[in-house]
């Protein structure tokens, strides 16, 4: 059975950066879809970034376009988010998660059914 564990957050002035990772124990890491969601506490949960298991497709939400970018690493069977230029609305817990294999990857919550345990992300001054 997949289990994920993120780690990497942590506080950070507005235009700083923060790398994420998210490690897999378990079979089959590479077969696995992986993608980032973020939530704020009273609001929903946010799909910001995937990246498939079937290629090297990956996604991210137009409030992180070109500044978030997800990466994978099979032999250390993690996947990492780089996060630059970040902003106060970066600010949320940010949670990995797995889905099946995809040729192109969904964003989308209902699609993934194996979740990490979070990690917050503060950007403040």
């Amino acid at each position: 059975q997949l289990q994920l564990v993120e780690s990497g957050g942590g506080l950070v002035q507005p235009g700083g950066s923060l790398r994420l990772s998210c490690a897999a124990s378990g079979d089959n890491f590479a077969t696995y879809t992986i993608g980032w969601f973020r939530q704020v506490p009273g609001k929903e949960r946010e799909g910001i970034s995937c990246i498939a298991s079937l290629s090297t497709n990956t996604a991210y939400a137009d409030s992180v376009k070109g500044r978030f970018t997800i990466s994978r690493d099979y032999a250390k069977r993690t996947v990492y988010l780089q996060m630059i230029n970040l902003n106060a609305a970066d600010t949320a817990n940010y949670y990995c998660a797995a889905a099946g294999p995809y040729a192109y990857c969904p964003i989308v919550e209902t699609s993934y059914n194996t979740w990490g345990q979070g990690t917050q992300v503060t950007v403040s001054s």
